[in-house]
């Protein structure tokens, strides 16, 4: 019985170390291979090379023409003028005969008129919220006051304006110019003067003043009020 046993695990040894024994399949494929082949046949790849021993470009074109010379290449600053630096003037242009003094005398004909009166009809209504206020004194006494104030423009284009007291305004105040254009945005503002003849009254004078710009399909409104002493 132990005889039996003995044998059995002496066959179970020898088959595991079988198992990691190497493999001569390899080294017989690669000899096979080998022979094959020959010892005469070159193996290192293809040994082509250029004749400039380096891979450069083989297609750069000819940038300058032949007999090219750096030297008598136009200056910087040449051309720079255009066309018109051959006049000696560079504000000046071509001149065609009998246009020698082009706008020496000449006569603006018409072009875009400013209006000067308020249309007919035109109505000064006042806005529920003034866009502001002024306010100022003057003598019962005197001749009377004025005050400029500014309003800088605030439409895309030029627009004329139209400003007025609005009715029920106290007859003392006056507002001019009462016509003119606006500048556009970004452009100068434009001054209005408001004036007050008390005649000798005393009290607080008040009025509304409309600026209308009906182009713009827009108003401005303003409280005045003035006290006379």
């Amino acid at each position: 019985m132990k005889l039996a046993l003995s044998t059995i695990t002496l066959a179970a040894a020898i088959s595991t170390g079988a198992a990691f024994a190497p493999s001569t399949n390899y080294a017989r494929f690669s000899t096979s291979i080998a022979n094959q082949l020959g010892d005469g046949m070159d193996l290192s790849g293809n040994s082509w090379k250029p004749d400039s021993e380096k891979m450069g470009s083989t297609d750069t074109g000819d940038y300058f023409p032949e007999g090219y010379d750096p030297n008598s290449a136009p200056g910087f600053a040449e051309g720079m003028l255009g066309s018109q630096a051959s006049l000696g003037n560079d504000r000046s242009g071509p001149e065609l005969p009998g246009m020698e003094n082009l706008g020496a005398d000449a006569v603006m004909m018409g072009g875009i008129e400013e209006n000067s009166e308020i249309p007919a009809g035109m109505e000064f209504v006042p806005a529920s919220v003034p866009d502001g206020n002024f306010s100022f004194q003057v003598a019962a006494s005197s001749k009377g006051g004025q005050l400029e104030i500014e309003i800088k423009p605030f439409c895309m284009g030029f627009e004329d304006y139209y400003a007025a007291f609005a009715p029920g305004a106290h007859p003392s105040l006056k507002i001019s110019p009462c016509a003119g254009r606006m500048d556009r945005r970004g452009g100068e503002s434009t001054f209005l003067t408001i004036a007050c003849e008390p005649n000798g009254q005393a009290g607080t004078f008040e009025g509304d003043l409309v600026v209308n710009l009906p182009e713009d399909m827009s108003k401005l409104s303003y409280k005045v009020s003035v006290t006379s002493f």
